[in-house]
């Protein structure tokens, strides 16, 4: 079973800075789309950004102009580097495909912002 392994997160204070990786546990051929995902206390799975193939990016607002996503296709790695963190980013971050594939979903990996 193919799944999406997330890692990099911690507890950060506010204004910090935090980077995110994601790898699939074996090579997934045919994705376009790539997204990282959150869950904060309380909340749904929302998207936070995604990446298409020929690099387009798209960002949700309230991440706009700190958060930035990449990928590095040769190792097959996502990530996402987080800028000027607030507590309202706390979450669990994951990545999946755009729109999400149910079977991928990983464990993902706890942000946590506080002072």
């Amino acid at each position: 079973q193919v799944q999406f392994v997330e890692s990099g997160g911690g507890l950060v204070q506010p204004g910090g800075s935090l980077t995110l990786s994601c790898a699939p546990s074996s090579r997934i051929y045919g994705i376009t789309t790539m997204g990282w995902f959150r869950r904060a206390p309380g909340k749904k799975r929302e998207l936070v950004a995604s990446i298409m193939t020929g690099g387009f990016t798209f960002y949700e607002e309230p991440v706009k102009g700190r958060f930035s996503i990449s990928t590095n296709r040769a190792e097959n790695i996502m990530y996402l580097q987080m800028n000027n963190l607030t507590p309202e980013d706390t979450a669990v971050y994951y990545c999946n495909t755009t729109p999400e594939t149910p079977a991928y979903w990983g464990q993902g990996t706890q942000v946590t912002v506080s002072s």
